[in-house]
C-alpha cells in the first residue's frame, strides 16, 4: 500500500471514530432536546463536546454548537439545576418560570433512556449480522515462564485449571469467567488456583489446589499500574517461526517466517517453552523439523550452533517461534438482552473492582475520550472491525446510561434525585449552594477526565512487556 493510500485509510478511520463518538453524544443529548421540547422547557443551547464554541448557529431560539473539549455534549436548560461550569452562563436574562419536579425528572431521564435505546438498537443489529467470538477455549497451561508466581506455586504445563479463587472458569481468555481475566479481576493478596493434573503413569486426573503470588508488568509514574499475571501462557493450537537471523542455521537450512511447525525429531509440541529446550538440551547434533507452508508439509534439517556471544551461551537455530493458542473467532449471534445484561456484568465488576481495596484495578485503569477513541480505532483495523464496533456501541452506550443515572450533581441521577427531593420537602434545593455543589462536582469530573486522559496517552508509550509475552527466539 503506498503512502498516500496509508495516509488516507488513517484519515478515514479517524473520522468514523470521531463520527461514532458524536452520534453516541448526540443521541443522548436528543433525548434531554425532545423531553424538554415535549414539557415545554426553555432550552437555551444544544452543543456537542465542551468549552467555547468552535462553531454556533442560532435557530428557533436555541443556540447549536460544537465545543472544543471533545469529552461529552449538553443541553443547557436554565430551568433545571445551574450547570455553568460546564455549560456556560445562560444567555436569557429574562426570568423564567419554575417547572414541576416530574418535569425535571422526565427530561434528567430522557438522555439515559435513548442512550440505552441506542444500545438495544446497536444489539439488535448485532444479533442479526453476528460478531466475532474471540475466544480462547483451552484451560490448559501449555508453559510456565521461569521463576514466575505460578512457577513458584507448582504449577505445571499440562495441567488443566478448572477454578480461581473458587469460581470455575471457562477458557483461557475471552470472556469474564476466563482464567486471564479471572487472574487480572481478582482481589487479595494470593490467588488460589484449582486445578486437574493427570498422572504420568495412570493418565487419570487428580485434583490439587495451589496458591500463588501475582506480579504485574512495570510502569512509569505516567502510565497505567500493569495488571495481576501470574506467568502462564495457554496450550497452543499450533506454533509459528518467526523471521531466521541472517547466516544462521535456520537461515542457511532454508526455515521461512510464517512456517507452522509441526514436528522436531517426531515430537509434537504445545508450547514455544518446550521446543526452546529441546533446542538447547540436543546440543549440537542435527535436527529434522517438520514444518508447514502455505499448506505443503516440508521436512528441513538444521543443525543448532553454539552463538559466538555470550561464551559459554546453548545451542541456537537462530530463529523466532511464536506460539498460537487457538482461538474461536466464529461468528455468534447473542440475543439483545443477553448483550445488554453481559455490558451490565461488566460495568459492575468494573465498578467493585475499582472501589475494592484489595484489587489491583483503579481509578487510572479507566478510559477517557482519547482511550474510547483508539479503542474504535484499534477495533476498525481488525478483522470484522465493523462488527466489533456494532458490538462497543452496545457496552459504551449500556455504561453511559447507567454511570449517567449515578445520584452525583452535574449528572442526570444527580438531576433526578434534586427533583426527588424538592417533591419531598415540597420546595427546590437553594440556588446558591447547590451552585457550589455543582461547579465543585463538575470541576472534580473534569480533574478525572484530565487524569484518566494523561493515563490514555501514557500508556501509548507502553509497557515492558510481560515474560510470559515476549517472543522466545532460540
Amino acid at each position: 500500500m503506498s503512502v498516500i493510500a496509508t495516509f488516507l485509510q488513517v484519515v478515514l478511520l479517524i473520522v468514523i471514530v470521531l463520527t461514532i463518538f458524536n452520534i453516541i453524544i448526540f443521541v443522548h443529548e436528543l433525548g434531554h432536546f425532545l423531553a424538554a421540547k415535549w414539557r415545554g422547557l426553555k432550552i437555551d443551547r444544544f452543543q456537542i463536546w465542551f468549552g467555547t464554541p468552535i462553531w454556533k448557529k442560532q435557530f428557533n431560539g436555541v443556540q447549536y454548537g460544537l465545543g472544543w473539549i471533545p469529552a461529552g455534549g449538553f443541553v443547557a436548560l436554565p430551568q433545571m439545576a445551574p450547570m455553568e461550569a460546564l455549560e456556560g452562563a445562560s444567555t436569557d436574562e429574562m426570568p423564567l418560570p419554575p417547572i414541576t419536579p416530574l418535569d425535571k425528572i422526565i427530561v434528567a431521564f430522557a438522555g439515559p433512556l435513548f442512550s440505552m435505546a441506542l444500545a438495544l438498537l446497536s444489539a439488535v443489529v448485532v444479533w442479526g449480522v453476528g460478531k466475532p467470538k474471540d475466544f480462547i477455549p483451552t484451560q490448559v497451561v501449555g508453559a510456565v515462564v521461569e521463576n514466575s508466581p505460578a512457577a513458584k506455586a507448582g504449577i505445571l504445563p499440562g495441567d488443566k485449571i478448572t477454578q480461581i479463587n473458587g469460581n470455575p472458569v471457562n477458557g483461557f481468555a475471552g470472556s469474564l469467567e476466563s482464567i486471564t481475566e479471572s487472574i487480572i479481576l481478582s482481589k487479595g493478596k494470593q490467588i488460589e488456583f484449582t486445578i486437574e493434573r493427570k498422572d504420568t503413569h495412570s493418565g487419570i486426573p487428580s485434583k490439587l489446589t495451589l496458591i500463588s503470588q501475582f506480579e504485574t508488568a512495570k510502569s512509569e509514574w505516567y502510565q497505567r499500574g500493569g495488571l495481576r499475571q501470574v506467568g502462564i501462557v495457554p496450550e497452543v493450537d499450533h506454533i509459528t517461526l518467526g523471521p531466521a537471523i541472517h547466516g544462521s542455521p535456520a537461515d542457511k537450512a532454508g526455515l521461512k517466517d510464517g512456517d507452522i511447525l509441526i514436528s522436531i525429531n517426531g515430537l509434537k509440541f504445545t508450547s514455544t517453552q518446550a521446543v526452546v529446550t529441546l533446542i538447547k538440551e540436543h546440543g549440537i547434533q542435527p535436527l529434522t523439523l517438520e514444518v508447514s507452508r502455505d499448506g505443503s508439509p516440508l521436512t528441513i534439517t538444521a543443525a543448532p550452533v553454539v552463538p559466538l556471544s555470550p561464551a559459554g551461551g546453548k545451542p541456537m537455530l537462530g530463529i523466532a517461534f511464536y506460539g498460537e493458542p487457538y482461538q474461536n473467532q466464529s461468528i455468534v449471534h447473542p440475543t439483545p438482552f443477553k448483550q445488554v445484561g453481559e455490558s451490565l456484568r461488566s460495568m459492575w465488576i468494573t465498578i467493585t473492582s475499582v472501589t475494592a481495596r484489595d484489587s489491583s484495578i483503579g481509578v487510572g485503569h479507566l478510559s477517557g475520550p482519547v482511550g474510547i477513541a483508539t479503542l474504535q480505532y484499534k477495533l476498525l483495523q481488525m478483522k470484522d472491525g465493523w462488527r466489533r464496533i456494532l458490538s462497543f456501541m452496545v457496552l459504551f452506550n449500556v455504561n453511559l446510561a447507567v454511570l449517567n443515572l449515578m445520584p452525583f450533581p452535574v449528572l442526570d441521577g444527580g438531576h433526578i434525585t434534586l427533583a426527588v427531593l424538592e417533591k419531598i420537602f415540597g420546595r427546590p434545593v437553594k440556588a446558591k449552594p447547590l451552585e457550589i455543589l455543582q461547579t465543585g462536582c463538575a470541576l472534580l469530573l473534569m480533574a478525572l477526565m484530565l487524569y484518566v486522559t494523561s493515563k490514555d496517552i501514557g500508556d501509548r508509550f507502553g509497557h515492558s512487556k510481560p515474560a510470559s509475552q515476549k517472543i522466545i527466539f532460540p
